[in-house]
């Protein structure tokens, strides 16, 4: 075994003593620090997480993702490799920050991991885990016919799109805009498969409403203005108010030089938030953006009428 079983008086040996055996053979021990709340991680799901793993008698991590500014979505199974830390995660809830000792059998085993690790080294992760979605139980309804989706109850298509949208947001943040895409297009094609009782119509609009908003903003940054726009104004039909939605559009018409359309529509969203920074700022964009298309347009057109080579203008008799 490592340092900690030959030191029955070395910190980890100590920790140990007050934690809780979550494998059944004192392999992985847990101490939860914060609760966290809901359910259980699923053993498919794809975690959001923070941690740092740390060797006994050492201050700094070996190993640590906490000085990312967007954690990597990880999948169980795939992403993780270390044993000990996937029945970890399947202890944790929401929210949950805990610290966990993994036996060399639960971390790096024998040989350990040259020249981090040394062999049958136990290690301790601190985790906290922000978010997990349940991917599988996604990835199952969406590989079904649109007949056999019909058959569920409409508050299993709205989870499925739900988590659909929340994986495209995951993906959206990590600039992976393609993927982000594709997931939201999965959401609204589950979406629109749909017919809801009239009662419940208002359930599937708004779901869509947040898809549209996220696929025109996506597109935005695709620099394809066009898809943009028609995903901002497929957003309008359903909230005609919305002041995202006008924004997105307003962002759009801009992009494509359409700088009317981009008034109207960015005036449209001031008047809903008046004081709204990137509203504002998109509106003095355009100010200047107009400006300067309109200073291009008189000295075309003054090139134009100017006298040519010979000294004669155009026009004259």
């Amino acid at each position: 075994m490592g340092g900690s079983a030959r030191n029955p008086g070395s910190p980890y040996q100590r920790l140990s003593q007050r934690m809780l055996d979550i494998s059944g053979d004192r392999g992985v021990l847990k101490d939860v620090i914060r609760e966290g709340a809901g359910e259980l991680v699923t053993p498919d799901a794809s975690v959001l997480v923070k941690y740092s793993g740390y060797l006994e008698h050492m201050d700094k991590p070996f190993d640590s993702n906490c000085f990312r500014k967007t954690p990597r979505l990880m999948k169980l199974g795939e992403d993780i490799t270390l044993w000990g830390m996937e029945l970890g995660l399947l202890s944790m809830r929401r929210g949950e920050l805990a610290r966990f000792l993994f036996k060399p059998t639960y971390a790096y085993g024998t040989l350990g991991c040259p020249p981090l690790i040394p062999p049958n080294t136990t290690v301790l992760f601190e985790i906290e885990l922000l978010d997990f979605l349940d991917s599988a139980e996604s990835d199952k309804f969406c590989a079904l016919s649109a007949e056999q989706q019909s058959q569920f109850p409409l508050q299993k298509v709205l989870k499925v799109a739900a988590t659909e949208r929340e994986f495209g947001n995951y993906l959206f943040r990590q600039n992976r805009f393609y993927d982000a895409k594709v997931r939201y297009k999965r959401a609204l094609l589950l979406l629109h498969r749909r017919t809801a009782a009239p009662e419940e119509q208002h359930l599937v609009e708004t779901a869509k409403l947040l898809v549209f908003l996220n696929l025109s903003f996506t597109y935005l940054k695709l620099e394809r203005p066009t898809m943009a726009l028609r995903y901002g104004e497929q957003a309008l039909i359903i909230d005609q108010k919305n002041a995202k939605a006008l924004f997105r559009c307003g962002q759009a018409c801009l992009l494509m030089t359409e700088y009317q359309k981009a008034r109207d529509f960015l005036v449209r969203a001031q008047r809903e938030q008046p004081f709204n920074h990137d509203i504002n700022n998109e509106l003095k964009k355009l100010a200047s953006y107009y400006r300067d298309y309109m200073d291009k347009e008189r000295e075309m057109c003054h090139r134009m009428f100017a006298p040519g080579d010979n000294g004669s203008t155009v026009g004259e008799n």
